[in-house]
This record gives C-alpha cells, structure tokens and sequence, in this order.
C-alpha cells in the first residue's frame, strides 16, 4: 500500500465506527493486543486524522486499514493480518498465515466478500451498506 511520509506513529486498526459488525471484530482483536496499538474508528479521526496518516474517507468506507509503527499502511485482510500480529502468540500465527501463500490467495477476496456485505453479517446496520 503506501506509507505517512518518515512519520513514526503508534500502531493503529482503522475500521468503520458506523458498522456494528466491524465494530464489535475491531474491539475482538484489540482486545487480545499484547502490543502498543491502538483501534480508531475512522469517524472519530475525521478527515483531518485521516489525512495525517495518508488515508481518505473514500478509502476507509470500503475496508479496514492497519497503520504500523512505521507509517506503512495495510488494506483489507492485510491489515486484519497485522491487526492479529499486536495480539498473542496464535493471533501473530494466524495474522501470518493470512499473509502466506496459498491462505492469502483466499484471504484477500474472503475479506472482499465479507466488506461487501457486512451488513448482512450479525450485529450490522443499514450504514455498513458500501
């Protein structure tokens, strides 16, 4: 993906503050994080938040996105992946895999699938419609 310009930042989940479905799995993963990070809710950043760490409401809308201490930015099951990467053990081992081959060949349109109709997942809303 891209990078916040030589800016050294705490970890960060970015995810969608309006959808319950994404809500409730940004908090499941935090939850477990045996790492400094931490998970914003794109409307709380705004767009002046979201600017200083290179993404767009356009972009935050249709998928979660994972900033790491580096400035590098992870979209969709990339960032779910470094997400599970702050957390224990087997989370680390599981992010893993969903960035190995062949897991990330299914990992990266299963996350599509899932952003595109989360709001017929539990716990989700009229407003998690993209």
């Amino acid at each position: 993906m891209g990078s916040v310009s030589g800016t050294a930042v705490q970890p960060m989940l970015v995810f969608d503050g309006d959808c319950g479905f994404c809500t409730r799995t940004a908090h499941w993963i935090s939850a477990r994080w045996t790492r400094p990070a931490r998970a914003e809710a794109w409307q709380r950043l705004g767009p002046d938040g979201l600017a200083r760490i290179g993404l767009t409401e356009h972009e935050v809308r249709r998928a979660a996105y994972w900033v790491d201490a580096r400035g590098r930015i992870f979209c969709g099951h990339a960032a779910v992946a470094k997400a599970l990467g702050a957390g224990t053990p087997r989370d680390r081992i599981l992010g893993g895999l969903l960035l190995t081959p062949p897991v990330s060949w299914l990992a990266r349109p299963g996350y599509g699938l899932v952003a595109r109709y989360r709001y017929r997942l539990p716990g989700a809303t009229e407003s998690c419609r993209v």
